[in-house]
């Protein structure tokens, strides 16, 4: 896997504690938050996303697509944040409450589940393939 120059690494963990500040305050219904986790999210997500890997091993490959796919659901629960600030996808009130009202938190629990998951088996797939060489 690539790794993050200095800069990149503080930006990394910047997003990431910007993601638990907003999720938290989100949770005492703070009008700021969901712009918190928003750009806590974006800066977290874009330094993943410059952590490529370039081996051939199958297993760390689909891996990096869970980890990809734990990024997209941390952006969806970002914009659920905002819709549960209020209705602004316009649709009925039984629907809303249905689908859309505090579902960001089952967003961000698959999220952070699939991220710890594939993390934790990456670091572990690497230590193999390093010991191979």
């Amino acid at each position: 896997m690539k790794q993050l120059n200095k800069i990149e690494n503080i930006i990394f963990l910047v997003g990431s504690v910007l993601m638990v500040v907003g999720s938290g305050a989100q949770l005492f219904v703070q009008r700021w938050a969901p712009y918190v986790f928003a750009m806590g999210a974006i800066a977290f997500v874009l330094m993943q996303l410059k952590q490529r890997y370039e081996g051939r091993n199958v297993v760390i490959r689909r891996l990096r697509r869970m980890m990809i796919t734990s990024d997209v659901f941390f952006l969806l629960s970002a914009l659920l944040m905002f819709a549960n600030q209020g209705n602004f996808f316009g649709i009925d009130r039984l629907t809303y409450i249905s689908y859309v009202h505090n579902n960001w938190v089952v967003t961000l629990l698959v999220a952070a589940i699939l991220q710890l998951y594939s993390t934790h088996r990456i670091s572990t797939e690497l230590d193999r393939e390093a010991k191979k060489i």
